[in-house]
């Protein structure tokens, strides 16, 4: 499972850096994963510092962190 995870983390990762701040539902579909997938990647990612994540009303967007 956590190859998955590093696998799922860096198409998120490549996404990001692709296209920018999106919110997850776009992330979803630009990535093609599994929710499950997709949360553990995303929640991988803000625990190692290398994304932000941001709630405003009841959408959720991700970036990558600078520097």
């Amino acid at each position: 499972m956590e190859g998955e995870i590093g696998d799922a983390a860096g198409m998120i990762w490549q996404y990001l850096n692709e296209h920018g701040q999106t919110t997850l539902g776009k992330l979803r579909q630009g990535t093609k994963l599994s929710d499950q997938l997709l949360l553990m990647g995303v929640g991988w990612l803000a625990r190692e510092g290398k994304v932000s994540i941001v709630q405003q009303a009841r959408t959720v967007k991700v970036s990558l962190r600078e520097g």
